[in-house]
C-alpha cells in the first residue's frame, strides 16, 4: 500500500504534467511591438523643475529599527507619505527595498502580519537581513485619499453616495504612482543610510504590475520581485504590464504567482513567461495557492533579494 508521502509525491507529479499539458495549448497574452512599448516610455517621464521638498515628519525607534515618516512633493504636486525603516545595528549605506502594495491597499499594508499580501512578515525579513525598506501610498491610496475626494478606488453602487469626482483610471494611478517613486529614489539619493547601488523591490498584486513599469523606466532597481500580477485586462488601457515586459532587460527579475489565483489564466501566463520574458536572469515560481499566497512566498522572494543585491 502507498505511503501518505509517496501519494502526495504521485498527485503533484499528476497535477503538474496536467498543467503543463494545458500551458502547451495555451495562447500567449498579445503584446505590443517593442516600437510601440518605447513610445509609452515618456508617459513616465519626470519634470525636474518639481522641487522635492522632503522631510521627515515622524520618527520611531524600537526594537533593532528606526522608522521614520516623510513626505514628498509628488509629480503631479501632491504631498506624497511614506516610511523609510532600517536597522539600528549592521552596515551602512543600507541597501534598499522599495515596497509596493497591492489595489485598494496603502503602505500600512507591510506592517500588518496576516492581511493578503502578508506584509509585515516580508518586511521584517528585509529588515532581519540587513536592507532598508521604503513604502509609499500609492496615487490615490491610503493617506492619499483626499486625491479622489476621500472615496474609495473600489467602485460600488450605493444610491447615498455622491457621484466620484476626479476618480483616476487604473493607468493614471500607475503612471502617477511609478513617477512618484522615482521621486522617492531621488529623496533615497540624498539619505546617508542608503546604498544606491543596491536597490530593489517586492511588488503585491497592484505592485507587482508597477514593477514592470518601474524596470522599464528605472535603471536605478537592480532586482526585483512581482507577486500575482495580473498581466493583461481591458481596463487597465495603456498599461498592460505584458506590455512593459520588454522593459526588463537583464535585471534579475522573480516573478511569484498562484495557479488557482482568478485574476489571470495560470495556462497563459506561462505560455507568455516563456515567450516573452524567460531569460538566465529571471525566474517563475508556482504555488497551488490563490491570489493570497501566503507567507509562503517571503523565503523565495528574499533569496531573490538577498542573492542580487
Amino acid at each position: 500500500m502507498l505511503s501518505f508521502r509517496i501519494w502526495n509525491m504521485l498527485l503533484l507529479a499528476v497535477m503538474l504534467a496536467a498543467f503543463k499539458a494545458g500551458a502547451q495549448g495555451a495562447e500567449p497574452y498579445p503584446r505590443i511591438s517593442e516600437e510601440a512599448f518605447k513610445a509609452r516610455l515618456p508617459f513616465f517621464s519626470l519634470e525636474s523643475s518639481i522641487p522635492l521638498e522632503a522631510r521627515v515628519v515622524g520618527e520611531w525607534k524600537k526594537g533593532e529599527t528606526v522608522k521614520q515618516k516623510f513626505v514628498f512633493r509628488g509629480a503631479q504636486g501632491f504631498l506624497v507619505p511614506g516610511y523609510l525603516e532600517y536597522p539600528k545595528e549592521g552596515i551602512r549605506p543600507f541597501p534598499l527595498v522599495l515596497l509596493l502594495h497591492g489595489w485598494s491597499g496603502g503602505k500600512e499594508n507591510w506592517y500588518e502580519d496576516d492581511n493578503i499580501i502578508s506584509g509585515g512578515i516580508m518586511r521584517k525579513a528585509l529588515l532581519g537581513a540587513g536592507c532598508a525598506v521604503m513604502a509609499l501610498d500609492a496615487a490615490a491610496h491610503g493617506e492619499r485619499g483626499g486625491e479622489i475626494d476621500y472615496q474609495s478606488v473600489n467602485s460600488f453602487d450605493d444610491p447615498k453616495a455622491p457621484g466620484k469626482k476626479n476618480f483616476f483610471s487604473y493607468a493614471e494611478i500607475s503612471i502617477q504612482t511609478v513617477k512618484d517613486y522615482r521621486r522617492g529614489l531621488d529623496y533615497m539619493a540624498q539619505r546617508e543610510e542608503i546604498d544606491m547601488g543596491r536597490v530593489g523591490l517586492v511588488g503585491y498584486s497592484m505592485g507587482g504590475m508597477d514593477s514592470f513599469y518601474l524596470l522599464s523606466v528605472e535603471p536605478r532597481i537592480k532586482a526585483a520581485v512581482a507577486c500575482v500580477p495580473p498581466l493583461i485586462s481591458e481596463g487597465y488601457g495603456p498599461a498592460s504590464p505584458i506590455d512593459y515586459s520588454w522593459g526588463i532587460g537583464g535585471t534579475p527579475f522573480l516573478m511569484l504567482m498562484g495557479r488557482q489565483d482568478d485574476l489571470y489564466d495560470a495556462a497563459r501566463v506561462e505560455v507568455s513567461y516563456r515567450l516573452y520574458i524567460e531569460r538566465p536572469t529571471t525566474k517563475l515560481i508556482w504555488y497551488d495557492q490563490g491570489h493570497h499566497l501566503t507567507p509562503v512566498y517571503v523565503p523565495d522572494a528574499l533569496d531573490w533579494i538577498k542573492g542580487h543585491l
